[in-house]
């Protein structure tokens, strides 16, 4: 299957700004909708991959810029280490529920129902992704390379073992041997106490979110198209 071009379009917000949306729809019938998180990095062209990837199979997809002062292109691409751990620092949890909220709004005015939306996070978005799942009622979750699990990146927020336990809808995470897997066992046990379909896969590769193998990146996608395809009807 095909799929439109991507594009970038801005949601008034109530205090006179502007959220902007990377989106992406299927060229056909519309399954469901999946809100897409960035990495520390933004809106990098990774995500953009992951847009087109989903609307490729049928999902309209729709990633929201977090950062509001990364330039057009929203994302950091080219920033230094310092610029990008300084823009996750200036993230405020409140503001980046909001900005989910805004983009689950703009799924649900085109006609997708809540049990027909999901959430895919990478990176910093899959940290985000978990709490959404958390705190929101919608269809499906995954969180891919999420970090904060025993500790939080966010003073605001609790980290994802004490979060995972609240999840209401089917979650899986996808992490690789590069993480602290202990601590990802110990997400796998929390998840699983909150009586939610979920699952934990770790990939033995050693390079940062498994990535630099084509095998295991391929699977791991493999399983978010199969997880969406299980949880949102």
């Amino acid at each position: 299957m095909t799929t439109t071009a991507v594009r970038t379009e801005g949601v008034p917000l109530t205090d006179g700004g502007e959220l902007r949306l990377t989106v992406a729809e299927p060229d056909g019938p519309v399954r469901g909708g999946v809100v897409v998180l960035q990495e520390a990095r933004g809106v990098t062209d990774s995500i953009r991959l992951l847009v087109t990837g989903l609307a490729a199979d049928g999902w309209l997809a729709v990633a929201p810029h977090l950062y509001r002062d990364a330039g057009a292109g929203g994302d950091l691409a080219d920033g230094s280490d310092a610029e990008v751990a300084e823009h996750v620092g200036s993230l405020e949890p409140r503001q980046v529920m909001d900005d989910c909220d805004t983009a689950f709004g703009w799924l649900g005015d085109v006609g997708i129902e809540a049990d027909r939306m999901g959430v895919l996070g990478f990176d910093l978005g899959g940290t985000v992704a978990l709490h959404v799942a958390a705190n929101r009622t919608l269809g499906a979750a995954i969180t891919v390379a999420g970090g904060g699990i025993e500790s939080s990146p966010w003073s605001s927020l609790p980290a994802l073992v004490e979060t995972a336990p609240e999840l209401t809808c089917p979650w899986l995470g996808i992490y690789s041997e590069a993480s602290d897997t202990d601590a990802v066992a110990r997400l796998r046990d929390a998840a699983a106490s909150s009586g939610k379909a979920t699952d934990v896969v770790i990939y033995p590769s050693t390079g940062y979110r498994f990535d630099d193998d084509p095998d295991s990146a391929a699977e791991a996608w493999q399983r978010v198209l199969n997880w969406f395809d299980a949880h949102l009807r």
